[in-house]
Parts: C-alpha cells; sequence; structure tokens
C-alpha cells in the first residue's frame, strides 16, 4: 500500500478522466488569431499555452494536430494573442468549435476583428489585452525515445502589445482586475482569476 497513486502514462492512468492537464493548471489561455491562405479569418482558443521569454518576448501554444491555426501560421507567418476573460468566456468557447476551415469564428462567435498595429491578422477588439506576434519557430514534438508526435509547438516574437488603460493601475499592470480565465481540468472546467486570488511574495535577497 502506498499513500501515492501511481501511474505510467504509456500504460494508461486508469482513471474516469486523464488528469495530466488538470495537474498542470490552471492554464492560460491561447487565443490565436490568424488569417487564412485566402484572407479570411481564423480564431481559436488552445490550452496549451504560455510565455517563455523576457527579450524579445516569446509565446507560444501547442497544436494538438494539424489544425487551421497551425496552417495559417505556416503561411504568412503572423499571429495575435487575445486574452479571455471572464466576460468574454462564452465567445471563447464559441470560437473552438470544430467548424470547417472557411469558417470566420469571429463570426460565429459574435466578436468584432479590429485591424492591428504592425501584423496583418486582426485583434478580437472585446478583449482587453493583445498581442502581436511574428512566428519564431514552429517545433514538431517527439517523444524521449525520439519520435514524432502529432503537437506542433508553435513559437511567436511579441512585436506589438495593446491594454486596455482600465487595466493599468498607475502604470502598473492590474492582473488580479482583468478577469483572466484560465482552463483547467475535466471535460469543463475553467478558473477566474480575481483580487480574492491575490498574494505577494517578494524574491528574497541571498544572505
Amino acid at each position: 500500500m502506498t499513500d501515492r497513486y501511481f501511474y505510467q502514462p504509456a500504460q494508461g492512468h486508469g482513471l474516469p478522466h486523464d488528469p495530466f492537464n488538470a495537474i498542470v493548471g490552471p492554464r492560460p489561455i491561447g487565443w490565436i488569431s490568424t488569417r487564412t491562405e485566402r484572407g479570411g479569418l481564423n480564431l481559436a482558443p488552445y490550452s496549451f499555452f504560455n510565455a517563455f521569454n523576457y527579450t524579445p518576448p516569446l509565446i507560444g501554444f501547442s497544436s494538438q494536430g494539424r489544425k487551421d491555426t497551425l496552417r495559417n501560421i505556416e503561411h504568412n507567418g503572423e499571429f495575435v494573442w487575445n486574452l479571455a476573460t471572464r466576460p468574454l468566456a462564452e465567445a471563447m468557447n464559441a470560437s473552438c468549435a470544430p467548424a470547417p476551415p472557411d469558417v470566420d469564428e469571429f463570426q460565429l462567435a459574435g466578436l468584432t476583428p479590429t485591424p492591428s498595429r504592425i501584423v496583418s491578422v486582426p485583434r478580437v477588439l472585446e478583449s482587453p489585452v493583445s498581442f502581436e506576434c511574428r512566428c519564431s519557430q514552429i517545433i514538431r514534438l517527439q517523444s524521449a525515445a525520439g519520435e514524432d508526435t502529432n503537437g506542433w509547438l508553435v513559437m511567436g516574437e511579441v512585436v506589438g502589445v495593446h491594454i486596455a488603460h482600465e487595466l493599468l493601475r498607475d502604470g502598473i499592470y492590474d492582473t488580479a482586475g482583468s478577469q483572466t480565465i484560465l482552463r483547467g481540468g475535466g471535460p469543463a472546467d475553467y478558473f477566474e482569476i480575481g483580487p480574492d486570488n491575490l498574494f505577494r511574495m517578494r524574491r528574497p535577497d541571498y544572505p
């Protein structure tokens, strides 16, 4: 007997739902807008997303399978990340419907595409924060044995940042007031960031 449940992923987890992405969470949502080869628009959320570098600022998301977003970025090398917030949760969820490539998820979700300043891909007008990005790398993910997986990591350099003025308090970004939503585990779990979740710790000096 042991006080820990143990499993080897290659042999299955033996649970009603895979706990992996519930344990690594809640996770930021990569709400990515792109432009198709024919000039149409695409918008989709990705739950494997994060920031990876300060200078230059780099963000990345993983596409499980060769989805429309990945193909669009391969074509024109640009995308925009849009912050998903509690007021936009239903629209974000609508944009993840498995629609055909020619469907405009901006229209599907009732959102407004608005021009970016640097890249050709529009951002979501209703989102309070957007990052204009140029693709820096697309990496086919591999197992420890060097075998290709069905995942592609898309990295982008942030070349333009849009922030709603109400989220800048004395020049400092108000994360607690942003109502950012995060992807949890299970088939439908999300979390919201709010002031009640905030606590502070300063990095200690070494003695």
